[in-house]
């Protein structure tokens, strides 16, 4: 192994695709992990951050079929819902004292529903809980709902932006290799579109997140070339909060053949990503999507950012078979996630700003 290049890498510099791609098959894991936490270090010192939030998701009901969804449902499947927006804000009421900071809103790309109808949601909502963050739909989810309204992407944001939202979440990129994509969810939007909507988003002022979906069937070489491209947009627009690299879970969907990988590949990913994303200021270890466990080992790798406690508001991962099938977190295991590492738990908003309780 070229310990020059491990150097290099532990300093934060830049590193090219073949770079990353030693590090990633030559790099023995113990090496690649110090180097991911040391940049971990520069960039967030010894915090661990974490939110309160939770969870709506206004339907699984869904005009796409990706073979490694196990979340979306038929119209007329018992397992389907389509929640109304009263049904929504009733969630949002239940919570209303549980002293969230971020509601995050993702869902199925429902056919019928309008752009009208989210922006309702969203002003709403925000009616409700003014003072609270409101994280809202993938760029695949917003594609679509703007294209459907007839009108350009960025009066679509802007008119979801006027209504209260105030960022958007990194689902839907999946992996930008066009073929790939096109095997495992050819009905969705594409690379470039999921760019573009994050890009504008940017150019109007909301922050956003970025995902890559790993371990089913793509290569290495694609999953650097994905870190690469949110890189060169990052690069432009300085806009991305965080990157979260989220497993493939096998359960209930039609891909399940081809099984999952394995924790060592968990930590591989999640140093790489750090290493890669230069200038990205945090790493989410997704914990409803890892499990707990795998989540605070994540801390070690380069993540500094294990999400929220969510209180058992989301059924993506759940329904794709991950450890918690009721996902839900107490500070204090988050702080003792945090404290594993010798790091400390800071509570942040969504736009990172230290919350002091």
């Amino acid at each position: 192994m070229n310990e020059r290049l491990l150097d290099q890498a532990s300093q934060g510099k830049r590193l090219d695709a073949n770079q990353l791609k030693e590090l990633y098959y030559e790099a023995p894991l113990a090496a690649l992990g110090a180097a991911a936490d040391a940049v971990k270090r520069l960039n967030s010192g010894n915090r661990v951050f974490y939110n309160r939030n939770f969870h709506i998701e206004p339907t699984n009901i869904c005009r796409y079929h990706c073979h490694f969804c196990s979340y979306r449902r038929d119209v007329g499947d018992p397992e389907a819902w389509d929640y109304s927006i009263e049904q929504m804000l009733e969630q949002v009421k239940i919570r209303s004292k549980s002293g969230a900071t971020e509601v995050h809103i993702v869902g199925g790309v429902h056919p019928e529903h309008s752009l009208d109808f989210y922006i309702e949601l969203i002003r709403q909502i925000h009616q409700l809980l003014p003072n609270v963050a409101i994280k809202a739909f993938t760029a695949i989810e917003l594609a679509y709902m703007i294209k459907a309204s007839g009108i350009s992407l960025k009066m679509g944001l802007e008119k979801l932006i006027a209504a209260g939202m105030s960022a958007i979440p990194g689902g839907g990129a999946e992996i930008f290799n066009d073929e790939i994509r096109r095997k495992i969810c050819g009905e969705k939007g594409s690379a470039e579109e999921w760019l573009e909507v994050h890009e504008m988003a940017h150019r109007l002022g909301l922050k956003t997140n970025a995902t890559i979906l790993y371990g089913h069937i793509e290569s290495i070489d694609d999953r650097i070339d994905h870190l690469l491209r949110l890189r060169m947009l990052q690069d432009r627009t300085n806009g991305f909060s965080a990157f979260i690299p989220l497993k493939y879970r096998s359960r209930h969907n039609s891909m399940a053949q081809i099984g999952e990988v394995s924790i060592v590949e968990d930590m591989k990913m999640m140093a790489i990503s750090r290493l890669a994303l230069d200038n990205f200021p945090h790493i989410k270890a997704y914990w409803p999507m890892f499990g707990k466990t795998t989540a605070e080992i994540a801390l070690g790798f380069g993540a500094d950012d294990v999400d929220g406690t969510i209180d058992d508001s989301t059924k993506i991962y759940s329904m794709a078979g991950a450890e918690d099938q009721k996902p839900s977190i107490t500070i204090t295991e988050i702080e003792q996630m945090a404290a594993a590492h010798g790091y400390t738990a800071i509570e942040r908003d969504t736009f990172y700003n230290e919350i002091i309780r």
